[in-house]
């Protein structure tokens, strides 16, 4: 339920496990300009139907902190119709390498992350965002088979899309801030013209 902070317990937070949260997209047609990919919905996530919607998730702080999006956005108790507009008609979407929650992304086998990494290429060569942005350079040097990756923009577009690889905005990074994720994810949306 949208608009009030919500806290579940861990019996409930469980039943979510490998529950799938939809795609964030704009409507077939739309322009998707800057499309954000997580590595796989957390349980909070799954609970609420929410991408990084986890009360120590600093996604959306970072977003407003880098000029991405104009007016905060709070997820934790699940997104409103109106928070989702906003990231549409902005060309903004969001997905996730893997679909299935997780209490952690260490959960996750080497074979879903490179099954997601061909489902990931397949979704940005049927919606052609020009900027794709992977929040997490461990899940991305698997999914892609790049052991040697650096965070930053690739050297090679994934589908054609001007391809990214950003800090991760949970909790779990905590060499990361607000401030070092904005300044991330506002770099992104200057190349995506979103910024």
């Amino acid at each position: 339920m949208a608009g009030a902070k919500r806290s579940f317990t861990r019996e409930e937070l469980e039943s979510f496990r490998d529950a799938v949260v939809p795609d964030l997209l704009p409507a077939a047609g739309e322009p998707l300009r800057l499309l954000f990919v997580g590595i796989n919905p957390g349980l909070w996530t799954a609970a609420t139907s929410t991408h990084f919607a986890h009360p120590g998730n600093r996604f959306y702080p970072a977003l407003l902190a880098g000029g991405v999006i104009e007016a905060p956005i709070d997820p934790a108790a699940g997104m409103t119709d109106a928070d989702r507009d906003v990231l549409r008609s902005r060309g903004i979407g969001i997905t996730n390498i893997v679909h299935r929650a997780t209490a952690r992304a260490s959960e996750l086998s080497r074979e879903e992350l490179r099954a997601g990494g061909e489902q990931l290429t397949t979704l940005v060569a049927d919606r052609r965002p020009a900027v794709v942005a992977i929040a997490g350079i461990t899940a991305y040097r698997t999914a892609f088979g790049r052991p040697k990756a650096v965070p930053g923009r690739q050297p090679e577009p994934l589908a054609a899309a001007d391809l990214w690889v950003v800090p991760n905005p949970s909790g779990l990074n905590a060499h990361e801030t607000v401030d070092t994720l904005a300044a991330a994810y506002a770099e992104v949306g200057r190349a995506a013209g979103v910024v």
